[in-house]
């Protein structure tokens, strides 16, 4: 049996993500997967949302990683003054959120073969634009240069060459070294951990491949990046017109599809799939999952949030190699 330790940073406090955990730990999936699940957070806190949110499970509070158990919910503590259950978003959190971070990947950093998985975060209160997104929160943090996003489902993943930025400024992100980078940390990641040579295509950036200027980011980038891919034994086309890309005749003959910007690529992912797709980050000493939803704040304490990404990110580390 391959038992795999999956760690699990909460996140923000006041979010969704308490709720759609415990879902999944009142599930047939939790009682079957050979992983050791182990929680960092605050344990009287989750204790709490517990009771709110009327569930009956008990937390096996521990002190290392080792001491973990099967089918239990372990939790490694960090300490977290709160005056109830759930409450509004504020700064007061941060703290708290760095610690989580700081513990989790210290334990990480002894042992890479574990997996991270992140709770949603609120990027207006805790990055406070000082990184686009918790995958370059992470990657300072553990000097990773040039991380990759990955939206993943098995039917097909998404990758957006550039990621929370604005749509102004993209083009400046389209470069032939960065899709190089990019596809050749997927191909590699698709081989090593889940043991396919994937078919990937490349879309181009400008409609229908074309533009007014006489030279192109097609014709001086993503032509010329495709290109040595190809030569370098990479099963890679392009670049292909998004606008027709997603079709299904189109989507079933690729694994992977690279977009040039965020929405091009999340938006008809998400459509196609909704919840069912996890953000993998590639290019990190460890493989780092986030479910593919964020805090949803409007949500809190309602328990109707939608688990499907929890669910499938879980099972999904559960079966890779």
């Amino acid at each position: 049996m391959n038992i795999k330790k999956i760690l699990i940073i909460l996140g923000e406090p006041n979010s969704t993500f308490s709720e759609i955990l415990l879902k999944y730990f009142n599930s047939k999936n939790f009682k079957n997967i050979s992983s050791k699940i182990i929680l960092i957070g605050s344990f009287d806190l989750l204790n709490e949302q517990i009771k709110f949110l009327k569930y009956k499970n008990k937390l096996n509070k521990i002190l290392d990683v080792n001491h973990a158990l099967r089918k239990k919910i372990n939790i490694i503590n960090v300490n977290y003054k709160f005056n109830k259950a759930f409450s509004n978003i504020s700064d007061k959190s941060n703290k708290y959120i760095e610690d989580c971070f700081n513990l989790g990947l210290k334990i990480i950093k002894k042992n890479k073969s574990i997996v991270l998985i992140n709770g949603p975060i609120s990027k207006e209160n805790f990055l406070k634009k000082k990184f686009p997104g918790i995958t370059e929160y992470v990657a300072k943090k553990t000097n990773s240069k040039d991380p990759v996003m990955l939206i993943y489902n098995k039917k097909l993943a998404v990758s957006p060459l550039s990621t929370h930025i604005p749509i102004n400024k993209v083009s400046k992100y389209v470069k032939k070294t960065k899709i190089i980078n990019n596809v050749i940390k997927i191909n590699d990641f698709y081989k090593s951990k889940i043991g396919k040579k994937p078919k990937i295509a490349v879309l181009g950036l400008n409609p229908h491949c074309e533009s007014i200027d006489k030279i192109s980011e097609e014709k001086k980038q993503i032509i010329p990046a495709v290109k040595y891919l190809f030569k370098n034994k990479i099963n890679i086309s392009g670049p292909v017109a998004a606008d027709t890309f997603f079709l299904d005749k189109n989507i079933r003959k690729f694994d992977v599809v690279i977009g040039m910007y965020h929405d091009q690529v999340l938006t008809p992912v998400k459509t196609l799939f909704k919840f069912n797709a996890i953000n993998i980050t590639i290019g990190l000493p460890f493989i780092k999952i986030t479910p593919d939803h964020g805090p949803n704040f409007e949500m809190i304490g309602k328990n109707k949030s939608d688990p499907s990404s929890i669910f499938y990110a879980l099972d999904f580390i559960n079966k890779i190699k």
